[in-house]
């Protein structure tokens, strides 16, 4: 810091030298007109209330730091400021005005400090800094600058004031121009939303005429479709009884031409049922009947239906891709049906060899359906306009194939409708893609209202219907799409689900039930779910209640350093989950398998299939040896057939369940007998799972000595049966490898 002059004041001509003392150094410092009087003016009220209220003061002018900057140190002997808080806060303010030049020299400065003790003085320290343009003043610069103030003899008082009016009057005529064109611009603001008011009265208008045209379309193709279905099918109906000879022969040229006229009216039928599906689409009347389904049910129903649209001989293969990881979608089946059927048809349409792929994959919370083909391909500049209505692109397959050219429009309305969205890849000559991105629930479904429902005071709904043998498993998850996919995983297990969607409810709920596990999702909207896992990890009560920490960003480290007992990250796989809510519920808990069988081969083959792990496998060799030794031994899981002699297979469930000992001891089904279907909802309502023995015999007759869990292709489709249903059953099992106590 370098002083360049320094100032007592003692009386009411020393504030006016302060302040011309200020503007002459400024000025050589480089700074602007208004600058000057700025930093003049803000000096000149600190001066004058060290003046007014300590009877003096000192005033320090400087240049300081990197980059510099016009310091100013006032300093006085005065009683020091009894409010200085209210004073800075611009609570506060004297008779005489005090408070006031202060906030204002703070405004016009870039720093301000002030310290006032009771009894010692104020020092006040401001600073302005010196323009960019402004190259760094020397040493050398500053004491020349410092001899040329000390060389000037003070001005009079009364030209300080004429300056100060001058300034003033400048200042007044800027406002004054500022005034004006802000008038000028608020009269041009008036015109222009004058303007606006008058266009979006049009568009208001055009958009009436626009609506009621389109109620018109509509109606008018819904009305037309309607009376033309009814023509249709007398003529296809027709067309059918003459071509089946029901009214006698026809010649060769008339089969033709009744031929002709089915595919005529074939074709009119399918383009009124499009025409139908867009009318009710934009109307709004088409009603989305959503169910849940597996992906993998509807590609074979697509592989059944799609079949007949390949000529015999034909060099294209339509491929459907068996779906992996997908678990159930609830969607409207038939609608995500119908988008698919189009894909494929067109994709059949303009492929002349090759291949046609159908595949799905899950992405997140989304399936995103695939349809790929080798075929002609589509041009940049038409990806958008085959999705308008009745387009169809000029090509040289165009005139061999048939169609509306409103399948994939009503295709993309079809997926909106769903909550998803249609695109497109192509290249010309090379073959497209479509794909069709489904959620995995549908937005507005209201069957899961029950997971979704906040909790309300008092015991809910959701834990007066706990079943009494299966372990509660509390959810903090905000997402419904999540929760269902959390209610999937842990059906026909041996947990149930506790949803709640905010941290209050799932307070709420662990006042009242103790939970199994705890599955948290640290990303909730608006709420701090590490805050969360630190308060159960906290309270001696919920200490010992095993977290799983479930979220999208890999923060592991952080999860088990605040107390989390296991980490995943979405979208978490079934097993993957299940295998950890094992592992943390059953730890230190040993592992016993109760095969209830009068066949001593299938319990060497169980036995065998469960050769590489670690469990204690018990045998019965009847009912009433199982449902002693289940009693004593309280297995971890019972494997149970069903066709046994004195005591059937349904008698030991039966009376498992019925007993407290043992009714919360998973069951798994192992038998041979054939079951109908009642009989396999009855059973499954009752059991974690029902396997078949036939595919274990085959396995075992094919085996060629080879260990059946693990090595040998067929030994582990049969093993991995039986280790899911292990898994739901609360055993930990790696797929093909050991268990874990």
């Amino acid at each position: 810091m370098t002083t360049i002059f320094t100032l007592e004041i003692q009386n009411e001509q020393d504030v006016v030298q302060a302040r011309q003392r200020t503007r002459e150094i400024a000025e050589q410092l480089g700074f602007d007109t208004q600058d000057q009087a700025r930093l003049a003016t803000a000096v000149s009220e600190i001066a004058r209330n060290a003046f007014q209220y300590a009877r003096g003061g000192t005033v320090e002018f400087s240049v300081a730091g990197e980059p510099q900057e016009f310091l100013i140190r006032i300093q006085d002997r005065g009683g020091g400021i009894p409010h200085l808080e209210d004073v800075l806060a611009g609570r506060y303010a004297s008779d005489t005005g005090m408070g006031l030049g202060i906030i204002g020299s703070q405004k016009l400065m870039d720093f301000f400090e002030i310290e006032s003790l009771l009894g010692q003085g104020t020092t006040v320290v401001m600073s302005k800094r010196l323009s960019k343009r402004t190259p760094n003043f020397t040493d050398l610069q500053l004491q020349q600058i410092r001899e040329s103030v000390m060389e000037r003899s003070p001005q009079n008082p009364y030209e300080e004031i004429q300056r100060q009016n001058q300034e003033l009057l400048r200042a007044m005529a800027e406002l004054r121009k500022r005034e004006e064109e802000l008038t000028q611009l608020n009269r041009e603001l008036e015109d222009t939303n004058r303007g606006v008011v008058a266009l979006y009265a049009e568009l208001d208008e055009k958009a009436d005429s626009l609506q009621k045209a389109n109620e018109l379309k509509t109606r008018f193709l819904s009305n037309m479709s309607h009376e033309f279905r009814t023509p249709l099918n007398s003529i296809l109906s027709l067309s059918r009884m003459l071509l089946t000879r029901m009214d006698g022969d026809l010649t060769v040229e008339q089969e033709k031409q009744v031929t002709f006229i089915q595919k005529a009216a074939s074709g009119l039928s399918e383009l009124v049922n499009d025409l139908l599906d867009l009318a009710k689409v934009e109307a709004g009347k088409i009603e989305v009947r959503p169910s849940s389904f597996e992906v993998s049910d509807l590609f074979a129903t697509l592989r059944g239906m799609l079949r007949p649209l390949l000529v015999q001989g034909s060099s294209v293969a339509l491929n459907i891709e068996e779906p992996e990881g997908i678990g159930q979608i609830y969607s409207d089946e038939g609608k995500v049906a119908q988008i698919l059927r189009n894909f494929i048809s067109n994709a059949l349409k303009f492929t002349e060899q090759g291949e046609v792929r159908v595949t799905a994959v899950q992405r997140g919370h989304t399936v995103t359906f695939s349809v790929s083909d080798t075929g002609i391909g589509i041009a940049t500049a038409d990806r958008e306009r085959i999705f308008e209505d009745f387009v169809q692109i000029e090509s040289s397959l165009q005139k061999q194939v048939k169609g509306t050219g409103l399948g994939l429009p009503l295709s993309r309305k079809l997926t909106e409708l769903l909550g998803g969205s249609i695109s497109v890849r192509s290249k010309l000559g090379q073959g497209s893609t479509f794909t069709a991105s489904i959620p995995i629930i549908y937005p507005y479904a209201t069957e899961f209202s029950t997971l979704l429902q906040p909790m309300t005071s008092g015991r809910s709904e959701t834990i007066a219907s706990l079943e009494p043998t299966g372990l509660p498993i509390l959810v903090v998850e905000d997402h419904p799409e999540t929760l269902f996919i959390y209610e999937n995983h842990l059906q026909q297990s041996t947990y149930q689900l506790i949803a709640t969607r905010t941290l209050a409810q799932a307070r709420q709920v662990l006042q009242q039930v103790r939970p199994a596990a705890i599955m948290l999702d640290i990303m909730l909207e608006g709420q701090n779910g590490w805050t969360f896992l630190r308060e159960i990890k906290g309270d001696e009560t919920t200490r010992s209640i095993p977290v799983v920490v479930i979220t999208i960003i890999d923060n592991e480290k952080q999860a088990l350093a605040l107390g989390a007992n296991g980490f995943l990250i979405k979208p978490v796989d079934r097993l993957q989950l299940l295998n950890k809510l094992n592992t943390l519920i059953n730890q230190n808990k040993p592992q016993k398998i109760l095969l209830i069988d009068d066949d001593p081969a299938y319990r060497y083959l169980v036995k065998q299939l469960l050769i590489n792990t670690q469990l204690s496998i018990l045998e019965a060799m009847n009912g009433w040896e199982g449902l002693n030794l289940a009693e004593r031994e309280q297995p971890t899981a019972i494997v149970l057939d069903l066709e046994m002699p004195e005591l059937s297979g349904f008698d030991v469930l039966k009376q498992l369940k019925s007993n407290p000992v043992t009714q919360s001891i998973p069951v798994i089904i192992y038998s041979s007998a054939q079951l109908d279907a009642e009989t396999q909802s009855q059973l499954a309502k009752k059991s974690i799972a029902i396997l078949s023995k036939e595919t274990g015999s085959q396995t075992a007759a094919m085996s060629d000595d080879k260990p059946l869990a693990c090595g040998n292709a067929k030994g582990e489709r049969v093993y991995a049966q039986l280790q899911d249903a292990l898994i739901k059953a609360g055993l930990v099992l790696d797929p093909c490898g050991q268990s874990h106590v």
